[in-house]
């Protein structure tokens, strides 16, 4: 993945080669700035590489328009970003419910309820992003990322704005899904605990995975 920065080209990675088989749990480790989120986003088909292929349960992501890919990813795949990326002016509930819709699910209220509920966040249905701290953020933005049912749910820092009690329940949340419902797990992490319950552990070092 290259960049053109203000003193020229910028070398994030090169030659990555990496494959997750479904049902699988991967962390990637490394340290900020490294490009784990930027993995994440060329995973989901939110980026495109400047070179290379990436693929989705057999679909090439990188031979598909925005729409295209947009239609790969609804109802398959969930994404926990670090940034929230919640609307304003929507309660929690009308943040998952609008996942929901799109992911062709319907209005979805009672599953939108559930998932809150999943994450601790049952007293707060109806407020919206502003009247939420952060830590309540990070957990609508997980309830919204799980509440279609995902095949696939990448995660970056997803325990990074919560204390150490609710961090770990909601890594608790995340390994039962995919143990239970054989959702694959891509978790961009800080946290050795959370990495070192994944199956499989990767490093960043370098623009390399080892």
């Amino acid at each position: 993945m290259r960049y053109s920065g203000p003193q020229g080209e910028v070398v994030l990675f090169d030659g990555l080669d990496l494959s997750i088989p479904a049902g699988g749990s991967v962390a990637i480790l490394g340290a900020s700035g490294c490009g784990k989120s930027t993995l994440l986003g060329l995973l989901a088909g939110l980026e495109r590489p400047s070179r290379g292929r990436v693929w989705l349960a057999g679909e090439e992501l990188t031979a598909l328009d925005e729409d295209g890919r947009a239609a790969a990813r609804a109802g398959r795949l969930g994404f926990v970003f670090q940034a929230f990326h919640l609307l304003t002016g929507l309660s929690a509930l009308e943040n998952v419910r609008l996942a929901l819709e799109l992911a062709g699910r319907g209005p979805g209220e009672g599953a939108a309820r559930e998932a809150l509920e999943r994450v601790g966040l049952g007293h707060r249905l109806y407020h919206g992003p502003e009247r939420l701290s952060g830590g309540e953020q990070q957990r609508v933005a997980i309830a919204r990322a799980i509440a279609p049912g995902p095949e696939l749910l990448l995660a970056d820092e997803p325990t990074g704005n919560l204390d150490d009690a609710t961090g770990a329940q909601i890594a608790e949340l995340l390994f039962a899904l995919n143990r239970e419902r054989g959702t694959t797990l891509v978790i961009a992490t800080h946290d050795p605990a959370v990495a070192e319950r994944c199956a499989t552990l990767y490093r960043f070092r370098n623009g390399a995975l080892s």
